[in-house]
């Protein structure tokens, strides 16, 4: 599939864009997940928006991208990890969070990255060099599992 990836920061949104960042999300992580949440937290502001479009301006996949002390008082983080159930199974998921890293580490500098994995999915941000830390604990109904990246200095993703 053929993806085109950019960045932008709230601000840089077209309301557009902003829409169907929104609706992606609500669509996957409030309806499919059945999950009763505002997703709305006001982190969006911070944030850096990672989009990856196809030719046709269709959302395919996103992630936020939060600089140290949004999130977590010591970390960077990456959320919303999320790709459209018409995208899914067609290899974006890696793409996906190697991009993530390349430009979170372009925009905020080489720096520990943690986020807030589902449980199910531990071994999956594993095989991208994520490290599972702490107990699985509850967000929202779901199990989940901090984990962090520590970049390497080589500068390799």
């Amino acid at each position: 599939m053929e993806i085109t990836w950019s960045a932008h920061t709230f601000e840089e949104l077209s309301v557009h864009q902003l829409y169907a960042i929104m609706v992606l999300r609500q669509e996957v992580f409030v309806v499919e997940q059945t999950c009763w949440y505002l997703d709305a937290d006001n982190k969006d502001q911070a944030a850096l928006h990672l989009m990856g479009t196809t030719p046709d301006g269709r959302l395919a996949a996103y992630t936020r991208l939060l600089d140290r002390g949004v999130s977590y008082p010591d970390y960077a983080s990456i959320g919303r990890v999320v790709t459209a159930p018409w995208a899914r199974g067609k290899g974006l998921g890696r793409p996906l969070m190697q991009e993530s890293l390349r430009v979170l580490f372009d925009r905020f500098g080489r720096q520990p990255v943690k986020i807030s994995a589902q449980a199910h999915l531990q071994e999956y941000y594993g095989s991208i060099g994520f490290v599972g830390t702490g107990n699985i604990y509850d967000e929202d109904g779901i199990p989940h599992r901090a984990m962090v990246y520590r970049p390497q200095t080589d500068y390799s993703i």
